[in-house]
């Protein structure tokens, strides 16, 4: 074979070879003189590549755990600042969802084949963290609305006390122009008459039973009978026990009808603490103004343990 067919079998598989003709630097009628060099070296081919689906979906689950995440800060920050009690621990426990989302980061440099199975259990745990954060927002959005309807409820009761206050005073301003200038035992301390006892009235018996015989003639004066009588009792057995002394520590409330405070009870007498009859008086005005009847204010303290 001659040194051109040598050559030119060269340049034939050198194309087959690299899929690219050889360029040539001299003309093809003097190849004993002519050199080559690749097309490919002269004009490279550079191919873009773009990410598979398994990346796509790894790309995604990823997205939706750091999203996840910063949700279940934001409400353990939420419920801290708020300061209310949801009725359960508020915590998100995240560890498995960053486990998960550390092992499908980590997977990157592996095969596109490795990432569908880790993807799935960083979503796994994506959705058991988002549960979490949808159960603790629920409980605080309702700890928040109970406090504002606890916060409405005392305000209306604040409102109701001072009207029934204004009212005994009413009452006590008019009953000091029409009381009998005798000054005898007053058993009852109502004398029959609806307005509050004065300063100094009633029987002087603090017992529980003085305390009762008491407010029963009261009710009397107001027209209401043994029923009322009846619901009367089972309030102020469950707010005082009828104990003229009956001191809440925690809420400052005192005496029988548990007045918030118990100097309010002196519209009705300034011997509030001391005389039974005088907070009977009182706590009858109060009960009157706000809940009508003693059986009116029994059933709003049995439906929500105050009244």
């Amino acid at each position: 074979m001659t040194t051109v067919g040598t050559l030119v079998l060269g340049v034939v598989a050198a194309a087959a070879l690299t899929g690219t003709a050889p360029a040539a630097t001299a003309s093809p009628a003097d190849l004993s003189t002519a050199t080559f060099s690749l097309a490919s070296s002269i004009t490279p081919t550079v191919l873009a590549a773009s990410p598979g689906p398994e990346k796509t979906q790894a790309k995604t689950a990823e997205t939706a755990a750091s999203t996840s995440i910063q949700a279940a800060a934001a409400v353990q920050k939420d419920i801290a600042a708020s300061g209310l009690d949801i009725g359960q621990p508020a915590t998100v426990d995240t560890t498995a969802l960053q486990h998960a989302t550390d092992r499908l980061e980590a997977a990157s440099a592996l095969p596109e084949t490795f990432l569908p199975a880790l993807a799935h259990d960083v979503t796994a745990a994506t959705a058991s963290v988002d549960q979490r954060v949808a159960e603790l927002r629920g409980g605080l959005d309702a700890a928040v609305a109970k406090k504002a309807e606890e916060e409405a409820a005392e305000k209306a009761r604040q409102e109701a006390e001072a009207a029934a206050a204004a009212k005994a005073a009413a009452d006590k301003a008019a009953a000091e122009k029409t009381e009998s200038s005798s000054s005898g035992s007053n058993s009852g301390g109502g004398g029959g008459s609806s307005a509050p006892i004065p300063t100094g009235g009633g029987s002087g018996d603090n017992s529980v039973a003085g305390a009762q015989a008491a407010a029963r003639d009261m009710l009397a004066s107001r027209g209401w009978g043994d029923d009322q009588m009846s619901c009367l009792v089972s309030l102020w057995n469950k707010e005082s026990g009828w104990n003229y002394k009956a001191y809440n520590s925690g809420s400052g409330a005192y005496g029988i009808p548990q007045a918030l405070p118990g100097s309010k009870m002196s519209s009705a007498g300034a011997d509030w603490q001391t005389n039974a009859a005088t907070q009977v008086s009182w706590g009858l005005g109060y009960i009157s103004g706000r809940y009508g009847t003693p059986c009116g204010a029994w059933g709003h303290s049995q439906s929500t343990g105050w009244y």
